[in-house]
């Protein structure tokens, strides 16, 4: 069974960084396009970083300058590292992977606050 692991989401004050992680099992991720997704409360899912299969990288406006998404094909894990955060980050961020199939993980909490 296919499955997405997210890991490294937690309480930060702002201005604060955090690592995330995502990593892959039963699927080989080289393949795949790579997205952070992030939802808050009452919001929609909003797509925050995107790595193409060959690593070009997009960004929502909102993060550009602040957050990084990169791939480790050999330990079949994507990351997205989060600087200078902000209370608005706050959200549950999901790990997708995009190739013939479409999957999601299960989600990792981001707090920003004081």
């Amino acid at each position: 069974q296919v499955q997405l692991v997210e890991s490294g989401g937690g309480l930060v004050q702002p201005g604060g960084s955090l690592r995330l992680s995502c990593a892959a099992s039963e699927i080989a991720l080289n393949n795949y396009v790579m997205g952070w997704y992030r939802q808050a409360p009452g919001n929609q899912r909003e797509l925050v970083a995107q790595i193409s299969s060959i690593s070009i990288t997009t960004y929502a406006d909102s993060v550009k300058g602040r957050f990084t998404i990169s791939r480790d094909n050999a330990k079949n894990t994507v990351y997205l590292e989060m600087n200078n955060l902000k209370p608005e980050d706050t959200a549950v961020y999901y790990c997708n992977a995009q190739y013939q199939y479409s999957y999601w993980g299960q989600g990792t909490q981001v707090t920003v606050s004081a």
